[in-house]
């Protein structure tokens, strides 16, 4: 790979996915030069928060593993002592590891500016180039072309051999059709209700919406403006947000699903 201009591969471990709270606990970054040289970069960081059983579980980092890591303020410098005025590489980048990295920088009480550099996703790439449409799917599991796509028995047909080859591929020999049932990709520990409106961050629910958006978690708001939930059970929301409002002003608050 030919460079005209200091490119910077990064990738970060977090808390979780939510970019305005959660925080590294792993950054990584290659540094490669025009000239083929490589630089690496490797830390683990103490977020200074729990880390959730699921992120454990997808990176093998525990709360016991970084307890005696330092903070992220602690090397910031030397973070962006090492970025310099590099372009950025990386797979999903540009909405997630940069945002995140820039608000923790700032956190961290230094400045941090990426978006007036070049920025190369791979992610982007691969979902413009490599389509995820039924066409895609029909000649990856079925190993055949999707004539007339978009009409409705067409697709309705390549739907039905591609579930059918899924099941050959991925089900359970006993349970058949109903072991694909198993496989469900909806983000269900993030956010409360289907809609979104409140999400789950470090044991608590904070709202998404109105003047306490991803500020106050459900029980500051329930103890400081009671009345500000009274609208919101007068205003036209799901029953799910409802019924969890209601609970509130009771002062009953539920469990983070595990």
């Amino acid at each position: 790979m030919k460079l005209t201009h200091t490119l910077i591969v990064l990738d970060l471990e977090t808390t979780g996915t939510w970019v305005e709270k959660d925080r590294i606990i792993e950054i990584a970054m290659i540094k490669c030069h025009v000239d083929g040289q490589q630089e690496r970069y490797h830390k683990k960081v103490n977020p200074g928060m729990p880390i959730p059983k699921v992120v454990t579980e997808l990176t093998g980092l525990s709360n016991e593993c970084v307890k005696n890591e330092p903070f992220f303020k602690d090397i910031v410098k030397e973070v962006l002592n090492f970025i310099g005025n590099a372009d950025f590489g990386g797979f999903n980048v540009e909405r997630f590891d940069l945002p995140l990295l820039e608000r923790e920088i700032c956190t961290a009480g230094q400045r941090f500016e990426w978006k007036t550099r070049r920025i190369y996703d791979a992610q982007k790439i691969y979902h413009i180039h490599e389509k995820r449409n039924l066409s895609a799917a029909y000649s990856f599991y079925c190993n055949k072309d999707l004539e007339d796509a978009h009409t409705a028995m067409a697709d309705t047909q390549a739907t039905l051999e591609v579930i059918s080859s899924q099941v050959d591929k991925y089900g359970d020999e006993d349970k058949n059709l109903e072991s694909l049932a198993e496989f469900d990709y909806t983000v269900t520990a993030e956010f409360y209700d289907p809609n979104k409106r409140f999400r789950w961050w470090n044991g608590k629910l904070y709202m998404m919406f109105g003047k306490y958006a991803k500020h106050l978690h459900l029980e500051e708001v329930a103890s400081k403006d009671p009345r500000y939930l009274e609208w919101i059970l007068s205003a036209d929301f799901s029953p799910e947000v409802r019924n969890l409002v209601q609970n509130a002003l009771q002062g009953k608050f539920p469990s983070q699903p595990k």
